[in-house]
């Protein structure tokens, strides 16, 4: 099976579709996917819920498809930053639900291990407890969450071979492992993509089982990597 594909566009023909769950990898501009990103904003589909750590910022990463009016809902740990994302959520044009960093990393890493839901206690007494249930364990009171099952995840990494092995750099492996993971269909941008047998096994962050497609996004525009450097006194 060729999981390489030509460009964004491509890689995601036939897989969007309107009102859908969309898992994102990424961490404000860290690890984003933003020639998937763009080919979604550019399909034109419409009432996407997304799951991602946030919202992007304004006019970049996940904020492109809320300047665009093509997000329905947000299932996300922070939103702030994002201007549009305010204007939109004040006048009740979007939805948002919150979820606590480390229950939405493990929501999706559930969802992509088969787990349906889980206990934790985080959010117990918040408004994040509202309508779910609860259950105690040694004394403590738990919230049941739900796994979060995506129906296309959009992931960025740095490096893959050709049968989608990845590897991630630094911390920009974030979001972007569970997020591949919970999704029913995952397609992968990356900086580089080399043959079979060029990456040490021992260095795979992600098996390529879990991936689908792939597409070479480089070159990458650094937005968040500043060269900063000062004259040498004489």
């Amino acid at each position: 099976m060729n999981k390489v594909f030509p460009n964004a566009r491509t890689a995601l023909e036939g897989l969007l579709r309107n009102n859908m769950l969309i898992a994102a990898g990424g961490f404000g501009l860290c690890g984003v996917p933003d020639r998937l990103i763009d080919a979604v904003r550019d399909s034109g589909v419409t009432g996407l819920t997304i799951a991602s750590n946030n919202a992007g910022l304004d006019g970049e990463g996940l904020g492109k498809l809320l300047r665009s009016r093509q997000v329905r809902k947000m299932i996300s740990s922070y939103v702030g930053d994002n201007k549009e994302f305010e204007r939109q959520y004040l006048a009740g044009e979007i939805e948002v639900e919150f979820s606590p960093q480390g229950t939405l990393a493990e929501r999706m890493r559930a969802g992509g291990a088969g787990i349906p839901g889980f206990y934790t206690p985080t959010g117990v007494g918040t408004l994040i407890a509202e309508g779910k249930a609860t259950r105690e364990f040694n004394g403590r009171c738990y919230l049941l969450e739900r796994a979060i099952v995506a129906d296309i995840a959009l992931v960025k990494a740095w490096k893959a071979d050709t049968s989608g092995n990845l590897m991630f750099r630094k911390t920009a492996r974030n979001f972007n492992v569970p997020a591949a993971t919970c999704g029913k269909i995952c397609v992968v941008e990356v900086e580089e993509i080399v043959e079979v047998g060029a990456l040490d096994p021992d260095h795979i962050h992600l098996p390529g089982i879990y991936v689908h497609h792939l597409v070479l996004g480089a070159p990458y525009d650094k937005k968040i990597e500043f060269r900063t450097t000062r004259l040498r006194e004489a």
